[in-house]
Parts: C-alpha cells; sequence; structure tokens
C-alpha cells in the first residue's frame, strides 16, 4: 500500500504534495508574512529570468547551504544543497555548534553562479555553478581570515571587482564597522588592502550582514543595525565603492508587530518592482523569513516596506499583494516537512550536525524506509548534543503536529532511538533497551549544548518485555504560546502508540530553546552506550506533519 501511495503522489505537481502546515499564499492574489515560517537565517537571493533562487546560513548543519527556489517570492522549495560535507579536512566530522556557513551572498556573474560565505574561524569561502540545482564546485578558501564575516560580491560595469563584508567582534577584536576590499575579476581571491567604508558605533551599533549593489551610477550597501531583535536597517550609498557613503535608515519596527526587521536581500521581480526577503528572530522557532515591498524615490533613495507615519522610514507589512510573475507554480508550494523515505538519497530538508560518516544510515527505497543506526560515543560525549548523527529538520510552522512510525532493533544493553527536539536544550521520546526489556520514555537535558548538562529522565515505562524488534508510532505536538511580555515560546507535548491510533502522553509539556544561531529542530537520534560490531538501529517508514 505505501509504494502505491508514493506512486500516486509522485505524479501529482509538486506544489500540490508540498503542502502541510504553513502556507504564506493566500491565494486571492495576496501574501502573508512570513512567507517562510523556518529558520532560514540571513536569506540572500537572486533572480535570473522568471525564477528566484535563495539561500541562508547553514552553519555547522549538513548538507550545508541549502538551495531554494521560486517563481513569486511567496512560494518556496528546497531545490538543491551546495555542500554534501563541510570544508577544512575532518574540522567539522564533530558538531561545532555555531561554526561553518555565516551569511552567505547569492549571486550571478558572467554565467555563473557564485556564493561567498565568511567563515569566523577560517575565512572566506566561495562556491560556484552554472545550475543552481546541479553540482557545486568544492569551496574555495578566498582568503584565509579570523574574524570576517557577512561577505558579499559586486562585480562593475568596468570589470573590476568589490567584496564588502562585516566583522565578529568575538575573532577579530572589533565589530560594528564594515570594510571592502578589491577582488580578482574571476572572484577567486582578494586583492590589495581592506578600506573601513562605515562605522557604525554611535548611531548604528552593531552594523553587520551587508549586501552589495549598483543602481543607476550609485553604490548601495544595505546592512541591519542596533541588534538582531531590536534592530532596524539602513542604506548606505556613494558614488564610489570605497566611499565616502551617506547612510539612512530604510526599515524599522515602527508600530508593528515585527521585531528587528534584520538581515536581507534587495530583489526586482519580473516587471522591475523591489522586494526585500529579510529575517525576523523568533527565538526557539528561528530566523524566519520576510518580504517585504521596496520603493525608489525621484532621487535614487529606497524605503523598504510602507511609511505608514510619513517619517520616511518604512514599516513592515503583514500582508501584502504578490509579486509580479510571468510562471506562476501550480498550487503553492513550502520547503518539504513529510517524509516517504522512499528515495534512494535522503529528502533535502534533513541535515545532520556534523559531516555524515559512514554506517550512519542507508536508505532502503525498495522498503520504504530509511535505517538509522546506534552509534556509540566517546568518553569525551556528555549529552546528544554531542551527536553528529542527529538527522533533523527545520521547524516549518508556529503550531503543528510531527508523527513516525518506526521500527527499534536493539542489540545491546542502552541502545535507544526516537524523535527529538533539538536547541541550546533538548527533549526525546523514544524506546531504549535495558535489563533485556524496551522501555519508552522521554529524556530531557537543560544548557545541553552550553553547559554540557547531563540528560535527565523525565518519564519511563515498559514497552516490550523482550528485547524482541518492535514497531512504535511517536508524536510530537508543537503549539507557540507567549510568555508575559508577548515574546513567543514553543511548548512541546510527546506521544506514544503501539498501534498509530491510540496515543498516550508521555513525561512533562517541553519548552524548547534556540539553538546555536539557529532555531530549534525536529528529528532522529539513534545512540548507543556500548560499542561493538552489528550495533542496533531504527527503521524509519515515515515521517509526517498536519495541522
Amino acid at each position: 500500500m505505501k509504494k502505491l501511495l508514493f506512486c500516486l503522489l509522485a505524479v501529482l505537481p509538486s506544489g500540490l504534495f508540498a503542502q502541510s502546515v504553513w502556507t504564506s499564499d493566500l491565494g486571492n492574489g495576496k501574501y502573508k508574512n512570513p512567507v517562510l515560517f523556518a529558520d532560514y537565517s540571513d536569506p540572500d537571493l537572486i533572480r535570473t529570468g522568471d525564477d528566484y533562487w535563495m539561500t541562508a546560513s547553514s552553519f555547522n548543519c549538513v548538507p550545508g547551504l541549502q538551495i531554494l527556489h521560486s517563481t513569486d517570492l511567496v512560494n518556496w522549495e528546497i531545490v538543491n544543497a551546495v555542500m554534501p560535507r563541510l570544508y577544512d579536512g575532518e574540522a567539522f566530522d564533530k558538531p561545532l555548534h555555531g561554526e561553518g556557513v555565516w551569511a552567505p551572498a547569492i549571486r550571478f556573474h558572467d554565467g555563473w553562479y557564485y556564493i561567498y560565505w565568511g567563515d569566523p574561524y577560517r575565512g572566506v569561502y566561495m562556491s560556484r555553478t552554472q545550475d543552481p540545482r546541479g553540482e557545486w564546485s568544492e569551496p574555495l578558501l578566498v582568503k584565509k581570515a579570523d574574524g570576517i564575516i557577512d561577505t558579499c560580491p559586486l562585480w562593475d560595469d568596468d570589470g573590476r571587482a568589490y567584496l564588502v563584508h562585516g566583522w565578529a567582534g568575538s575573532c577579530a577584536g572589533l565589530k560594528s564597522v564594515l570594510s571592502v576590499t578589491e577582488m580578482s575579476p574571476d572572484g577567486t581571491r582578494l586583492i590589495g588592502e581592506e578600506v573601513m567604508i562605515f562605522d557604525g558605533h554611535g548611531e548604528h551599533p552593531t552594523v553587520e550582514g551587508p549586501k552589495f549593489y549598483k543602481r543607476n551610477g550609485w553604490y548601495y550597501v544595505f546592512a541591519p543595525a542596533g541588534g538582531v531583535k531590536p534592530g532596524w536597517q539602513i542604506v548606505l550609498r556613494s558614488r564610489s565603492p570605497w566611499g565616502p557613503y551617506e547612510c539612512r535608515t530604510v526599515l524599522h519596527q515602527g508600530d508593528t508587530e515585527t521585531p528587528g526587521p534584520h538581515q536581507g536581500g534587495w530583489v526586482e521581480d519580473v516587471e522591475g518592482n523591489s522586494w526585500f526577503m529579510h529575517f525576523v528572530d523568533m527565538y526557539a522557532y528561528g530566523r524566519v523569513a520576510h518580504l517585504q515591498p521596496m520603493t525608489w524615490s525621484d532621487d535614487d533613495w529606497c524605503i523598504i516596506g510602507v511609511d505608514r507615519n510619513g517619517d520616511g522610514i518604512g514599516e513592515p507589512v503583514d500582508t501584502y499583494r504578490k509579486p509580479a510573475c510571468h510562471n506562476p507554480m501550480r498550487g503553492t508550494a513550502t520547503p518539504a516537512d513529510s517524509d516517504e523515505f522512499s528515495g534512494r538519497t535522503l529528502g533535502l530538508q534533513w541535515q545532520w550536525h556534523a559531516n555524515p560518516q559512514p554506517g550512519w544510515y542507508f536508505n532502503n527505497p525498495s522498503d520504504g524506509e530509511l535505517r538509522l543506526y546506534c552509534r556509540a560515543h566517546d568518553e569525551a560525549w556528555r549529552n546528544l548534543a554531542d551527536n553528529g548523527n542527529l538527522l533533523l529538520q527545520k521547524v516549518n510552522a508556529p503550531t503543528y503536529t510531527a508523527t513516525t512510525k518506526l521500527r527499534f532493533h536493539p542489540s545491546y544493553e542502552g541502545d535507544r532511538a526516537g524523535l527529538m527536539i533539538m536547541g541550546y536544550d533538548y527533549a526525546t521520546v523514544g524506546l531504549r533497551l535495558a535489563e533485556g526489556k524496551i522501555l519508552v520514555e522521554q529524556n530531557v537535558a537543560v544548557k545541553a549544548i552550553k553547559k554540557g548538562a547531563p540528560e535527565k529522565s523525565v518519564a519511563s515505562e515498559e514497552f516490550a518485555a523482550s528485547a524482541d524488534p518492535v514497531d512504535v508510532w511517536l508524536r510530537c505536538r508543537i503549539e507557540r504560546q507567549a510568555n508575559d511580555d508577548g515574546t513567543p515560546r514553543m511548548v512541546c507535548r510527546f506521544f506514544w502508540s503501539r498501534d498509530g491510533k491510540r496515543f498516550r502522553p508521555i513525561g512533562e509539556p517541553f519548552t524548547a530553546d534556540a539553538g546555536h544561531w539557529i532555531g530549534a529542530k525536529i528529528g532522529y537520534y539513534a545512540d548507543a552506550e556500548i560499542l561493538k560490531n552489528d550495533g542496533g538501529w531504527i527503521d524509519i517508514d515515515w515521517f509526517r506533519t498536519s495541522k
């Protein structure tokens, strides 16, 4: 029956199948924000022809640099990822939370798509391709350096090239300034000296995330300032890439309920209308993507959003007309979340916390299952935050239910696996082999990443009296609630079932926390206490989300 279901779904238009728990397209020519209710931090985007391409920070998550595609800036699908493994030898073979890919910029130049990013502990990297859906080049270290972040290239009309970037205070010893460096025309190296083009200390502290553009003979740098949650957007402009630059604030929260409209990118639709995609920090939900209209004045300054009170600064919109589009998607589309595991490769929504290693998993498309092996850890292990083999995806809506069916095949005492919510803190619901019996349990680790706190058992009960393989259905219900100050919190409740029909709650509600620069994620763990040949595993039948 499952194979038949997959075949039927495969022939449907992708937009009709992709829909699940959050859709921005209102179906009446308008959209609502956020256009992506998922953690796409520091988004940047371009348009080539009728197609928009977007990427975002992926930090230590692998595959790195997911590529999203749209034809209308509202309906988006994940279509690729740049890096199946992260760079720098074996450095990312273990979780390095918060390191890796910071604030990428995507550009199209001379037939090539480029992505540049700054790794604050390693330097400036670049990858390129002629097909965003195809294979991208191995990451090239453009410049080895500490503290350079938020890089963005600009190829000028005369063939010269430049790179603007910010600085990470924790690595560089300075922040709140933006710099420009000349780049070789082929984009492979930086040449010449750094030039500081803007100092934000004072009026625009914590300026970062610059994006470089040229329009009507003006050089523009778009950048957020003021910090992630309380900040605003500024635009710099000059007649020279080296400055001097004028500065204006073009977007702020104003009287809206959209805090800190932060880093993003400018793009024009097929009729030349301007739009700005940026993120808003939603705490445990991560940095969700909003789309704002942009208007240009006769004197070549822009406003992002809508200036409702006439102060010359735009404010974010909740709903707005959709951008002009020549090639609309059929139905609506959102990044995939549900998965039947019927393919030969992992779905593009899934990411690990480190470079995947041989023996972590196998796809079995003939059975429509994904097998994850319980991997033993070393003496330095503190909790599951130290596991690279966590298979996770972004939380894709404020409130929804995720249910999975799996079969647990334990081999040795302490083998365990199941469903989890992962951030700085984490909670699990799953099965464990203990004293010859299989238990169903909920565990929680608070300050798991920062402090390495040990897990605590919240609830445990017998599931089976022997170690024979067993089927189990696990469920997590995610609900958005409000704190006293109005900020959102993510409350998760866990359930289990023997037959997929009658679900029993287990443990206590868990209030999730964001991870290191990322939102909380949902997915699977498979862990072992004993290192031996032929350890235990789980066969995952499916993962499905519903409202």
